[in-house]
C-alpha cells in the first residue's frame, strides 16, 4: 500500500517573506531507494515518490487521500510567532 505525509513545507531560509506557507503537500514516502553507484545519488524504481501534490487547505488534502486509500501521516507545523518592532522603540527606552 502507498504510504504519504502530508505538511506545509517550511518557508526558504534565504527569504524573509512567507509566501508558498500556506499549501499544504502530499509526498509519497519512497520505496527501496538504492545508491547509484556511479555518481553516489539515491534513486528509486518507485515513480510515486516523484510526484508531490499541492492543496489549499488540509482537509482537501485528507480527503483526497482518504478517497483514494492511501496511507498517509499528517504533520501539524507550528505556528511562527512574530513580534512587530518600530525603529522608534530603540530610542523610547
Amino acid at each position: 500500500m502507498k504510504k504519504a505525509k502530508i505538511y506545509i513545507p517550511n518557508k526558504n531560509p534565504m527569504q524573509s517573506g512567507t509566501g508558498k506557507s500556506n499549501k499544504w503537500v502530499l509526498e509519497y514516502e519512497t520505496k527501496n531507494p538504492t545508491n547509484n553507484p556511479l555518481m553516489g545519488w539515491e534513486s528509486s524504481s518507485d515513480t510515486y515518490s516523484e510526484l508531490k501534490l499541492e492543496f489549499s487547505s488540509k482537509e482537501l488534502a485528507v480527503n483526497y487521500a482518504k478517497k483514494r486509500k492511501i496511507d498517509f501521516e499528517l504533520i501539524e507545523s507550528k505556528k511562527r510567532k512574530t513580534v512587530k518592532k518600530s525603529y522608534a522603540d530603540n530610542f523610547l527606552k
